[in-house]
């Protein structure tokens, strides 16, 4: 299991922090799969979480979070707020909310 994966585990049974598990995504090497017409095989683009949170998110226009392994069997949302996403794309900006 991944660092990422055992932190999601951790929160999941309540023994473990927000932010441990928000540091394990920022440093995993993620798969975030690519939008493409009609495609035989699933197209992936690998990067880093931190650049996921940084760069791809506020790059949107619009407040997003992420979604972390939705069919598996832990499955984690990452909101759009402060301590996750940049301070200005986080729709809770202004209204400081610590990430435990």
């Amino acid at each position: 299991m991944s660092d990422l994966g055992r932190e999601i585990a951790r929160v999941r049974a309540d023994t473990g922090g927000g932010r441990a598990m928000i540091e394990a995504f920022r440093m995993s090497v993620l798969l975030v799969p690519l939008l493409v017409d009609s495609a035989a095989e699933q197209a992936y683009l690998t990067v880093r979480g931190s650049r996921l949170l940084d760069v791809a998110i506020p790059g949107l226009g619009i407040p997003a979070g992420v979604a972390i392994d939705v069919a598996g069997a832990q499955p984690m949302l990452l909101p759009p707020v402060t301590g996750i996403v940049r301070e200005e794309v986080a729709v809770d900006a202004g209204h400081r909310v610590e990430v435990a």
